[in-house]
């Protein structure tokens, strides 16, 4: 089984992760994804044996959508399913206007502003399209991610500002077979 077969595998196995696929679908937002550390912890803690630690997670769901540029459409979806759920671990954001959050070139989709992300293990996202079918975006593959290593995104030029982020994270308390690279 390859690993995005392996990944699609884990997601339908994860009820709370499928639940909020379908709350994140309703939106209709465009390139609408959950991404980082929900889909990576899931697999994390499937490949330590562990059971859904991953659903005490931040949500981060990510777009597209180069029309609408403003804040405050983002705080205002981001409360809608806050008000809907009552985790306050959602956070909404625009991938067309981040970039210049981040100082970098314009980004041309979700998976472009992704693939600019920290960690290879974190540049991956999922959405269910109308036929309940997963599709999962990770420019960087899902190798780094099924065999447990952080490394430092190709794209992601502050290699000082990953090094303090990975060991703020403390990952390897959590799920102590990872191998985290800070070169």
């Amino acid at each position: 089984m390859s690993y995005e077969e392996r990944l699609r595998q884990y997601i339908r196995e994860n009820e709370h992760l499928m639940k909020d696929l379908e709350r994140v679908r309703e939106l209709g937002l465009p390139q609408c994804y959950i991404a980082a550390g929900y889909i990576r912890g899931t697999v994390w803690d499937r490949l330590h044996g562990f059971s859904n630690q991953a659903a005490h997670t931040d949500i981060d769901v990510i777009f597209y959508d180069p029309e609408d540029l403003s804040e405050a459409r983002e705080v205002q979806l981001e409360q809608g399913l806050i008000d809907q759920t009552g985790n306050d671990k959602w956070s909404v954001k625009n991938q067309a206007r981040m970039h210049i959050r981040n100082g970098n070139p314009p980004y041309r989709s979700s998976e472009d502003a992704v693939s600019w992300w920290p960690e290879t293990a974190t540049a991956v996202g999922a959405r269910l399209d109308s036929g309940n079918r997963l599709e999962i975006i990770a420019p960087y593959g899902l190798d780094d991610l099924f065999s447990l290593v952080v490394r430092r995104s190709p794209r992601f030029e502050d290699k000082a500002y990953y090094v303090s982020r990975v060991r703020s994270k403390n990952w390897q308390r959590q799920w102590p077979r990872l191998t985290i690279l800070e070169d």
